[in-house]
Order: structure tokens, then sequence, then C-alpha cells
């Protein structure tokens, strides 16, 4: 029995067609079980990137992208530019009320950020949970029910590593702590 109540998969094998991990995470994963199962496992062997890939995979897109939004949050400071303050602004807002005009403001400000940093990866999060990849006017193409999970890994694991490029487990076991609270039914926000 799991208590990641908003992981939809019953096993990490339904997560795992979706990604590839790291070759030390392979002898962690059970994938013929709860998705908690291989979370836990790699991040008792301290694999916080493989295990936030896993997480994010499973968790449904609002909470993926408001995890996003945590970490991002988290490193922000002074001398974050208006670009990626509005496009964490922007992520946010879809997170909490998603709409194809919020997604399109996401679209757009993960571009202009050039995918470099966390709140542009959240941005593009919420820009690849539905609607068109195609520029306006151009025939839809529909993106993949998975990518925006990578963008939410992509955006966690470069929050940890930037707040602390030497040692960033602290970094990686409170975010961590924000996914699972979230995959929990909580809200993410976990005391320091």
């Amino acid at each position: 029995m799991t208590d990641l109540v908003k992981v939809q998969a019953l096993t990490a094998a339904e997560l795992l067609k979706n990604f590839d991990v790291s070759e030390e995470a392979e002898v962690h994963l059970v994938p013929d079980t709860a998705p908690e199962v291989s979370i836990n496992h790699l991040v008792e062997a301290g694999l916080y990137p493989d295990a936030i890939k896993l997480l994010a995979h499973g968790l449904p897109k609002r909470e993926a992208v408001w995890w996003a939004c945590l970490a991002a949050r988290d490193i922000q400071n002074p001398q974050t530019d208006e670009d990626n303050i509005n496009a964490l602004l922007a992520a946010e807002t879809w997170a909490k009320k998603p709409s194809e005009e919020a997604r399109l403001r996401c679209k757009a400000l993960g571009e202009k950020t050039r995918h470099k940093t966390p709140a542009s990866w959240a941005a593009t999060a919420a820009s690849w949970s539905h609607g068109s990849l195609a520029a306006e006017g151009e025939p839809a193409i529909e993106a993949p029910d998975h990518l925006y999970a990578h963008a939410v890994a992509g955006s966690v694991t470069l929050a940890a590593v930037l707040s602390d490029p030497v040692d960033p487990a602290k970094r990686f076991a409170r975010y961590m702590q924000q996914g699972l609270d979230l995959a929990r039914g909580g809200n993410g926000r976990i005391e320091e």
C-alpha cells in the first residue's frame, strides 16, 4: 500500500517506460511494485535526479508544475532577472488555474528565457501540459502526455544544483520532501 495518493500509476514500470534512469539507478528499481518503493530506494541511495524523474512522471500535471515552481522560487534572489521572475509567475498562475491563455504565456516566457533556469523549465512544463506545441497558425502538434514531467525534473534538479553546486544533497532532499508531500495530497510547502 502506498500513501502517494496523487500518483495514479500502480507500478513503477508504468512510469519508467517514458524516460531513462542512470545506470547506477537501475539496481535500485523495483518495477513491479508501487512507484513509491523505487522512489524511496533511489533517495536512500542518494540518486536524487533519478528519484526526481520518477516522481515527476508520477505526479499529475498541476502538482508537478507546482513542484517545479516551489524549487524555482526557492532559488530566486535579488539578482534574478525580470524575464525569469515573469516565467515563474506565469507557471505559478498556470498551476493555480490552468488555461490556454496562461499556457501560451508560459510557452512564450519559457522560450524567451531559453530553457536555462529552473523558472524557465517550470514555465515550459506548464506549456507542455496541454495544447499544441506548434506556433500560432500552424497545424496543431499535441505534446506527448508525459513531456511536462521532463521539464519538471529538469527544473527541480537544476534548482538543487544551482543552489549548491558543490554539495546539492540538502536541496535535493528538501525538494524530494516537497514533491512527496504533493504526492500525498499536500501543498508541498514544508519547513526548512
